[in-house]
């Protein structure tokens, strides 16, 4: 009950965030199309966890560090994540100077993944995964797709909550710019 609490509390204080922060920065203007759903919040850590890659090998997040991020949280039996993978595929191609780093979360078989990126198209993507929710749960994610938007020091500083074309230029638009401030 406190953990769902707890990430009610910050999935609402990130929303709330959204308006303040948007009025402050260059993106404002650039949040249309998908991308109005994206709320920018005052920048959070986002916390160590420890993931596990496709042999079974633990792995983290701080392999990105100091590269900005586009963290997806999904699952194999996410419609609007099959939805949206490709379009994520097509975004880590279009910027590599991006990491784009999809996480499994949940229950999420190995074979189920690799099965999923071949019908999805995805080709350079890593196959991370939280199988018991951890990394999911400390950072208030609720339901599936979320993805967030992390800065090079390792701080969540935009959320969108749903499925998104990130391969569309306002998205590659809204990223440039939050790189460049």
């Amino acid at each position: 009950m406190r953990k769902m609490l707890l990430a009610v509390l910050y999935t609402a204080f990130a929303c709330g965030a959204n308006i303040g922060l948007a009025q402050a920065g260059s993106v404002d203007g650039l949040l249309t199309g998908d991308m109005k759903k994206l709320a920018l919040v005052e920048p959070v850590a986002v916390p160590a966890a420890v993931l596990l890659d496709g042999e079974g090998q633990e792995s983290g997040l701080d392999q990105y560090r100091g590269k900005w991020m586009v963290l997806n949280f999904w699952a194999t039996w996410c419609a609007p994540c099959r939805k949206e993978m490709p379009a994520l595929q097509r975004l880590a191609d279009a910027m590599p100077e991006i990491a784009v780093v999809p996480v499994a979360t949940g229950r999420n078989d190995v074979g189920q993944i690799v099965k999923f990126y071949g019908e999805a198209g995805v080709t350079s993507l890593p196959v991370l995964r939280d199988p018991k929710s951890g990394l999911a749960h400390q950072m208030g994610v609720l339901g599936l797709p979320v993805t967030l938007i992390v800065n090079p020091e390792g701080q969540e500083v935009a959320r969108l909550i749903g499925d998104a074309a990130w391969d569309s230029a306002e998205a590659q638009a809204v990223l440039k710019a939050m790189m460049a401030e």
